[in-house]
C-alpha cells in the first residue's frame, strides 16, 4: 500500500512555484491559440538577420523549393524569385505558399521591423 508524502516549502518557495505553473499555463494558452501569425524565434533571428520571411520559414521547415513547388502548386522558379525579392507574388500565390507553410500571409509578409 502507497503512502502519500508530504513535502513542506516555505512560502516564497510556494508562491515562486505557483508562479511558475502559472507563466507556463498562459504560454501553452498562447501557443493554443496561435492562428498561424505566431513566428518562430529561429524564424525571427533569421528575419532580423536579413533573410527574407519566406526563405527563413521554408528552411525552418526543413523544406526545399521543390518539395514547396509540389505542395503549393507553383513552379520552383517563381518560388525562387518570391524568395529572393526579385517578385512580389501574386495575392493568389501568397495564399497558397502561407497555407502549404502553415502560417499566414501577414507572417510571410513580416520584415525585420515586425519581429523585434
Amino acid at each position: 500500500m502507497a503512502r502519500d508524502s508530504t513535502v513542506t516549502l516555505s512560502q516564497t518557495a510556494y508562491d515562486a512555484l505557483i508562479a511558475r505553473n502559472e507563466e507556463l499555463e498562459d504560454r501553452l494558452a498562447a501557443i493554443e491559440a496561435d492562428d498561424g501569425s505566431r513566428i518562430p524565434h529561429a524564424v525571427a533571428l533569421a528575419i532580423m538577420r536579413g533573410e527574407r520571411p519566406l526563405a527563413a520559414f521554408r528552411r525552418h521547415q526543413g523544406l526545399t523549393l521543390r518539395v514547396l513547388a509540389e505542395r503549393t502548386g507553383i513552379a520552383a522558379s517563381y518560388l525562387s524569385e518570391i524568395e529572393r525579392g526579385r517578385k512580389p507574388g501574386s495575392a493568389a500565390a501568397l495564399s497558397r505558399i502561407a497555407a502549404a507553410l502553415d502560417i499566414t500571409v501577414d507572417a510571410l509578409l513580416s520584415d525585420a521591423s515586425e519581429v523585434c
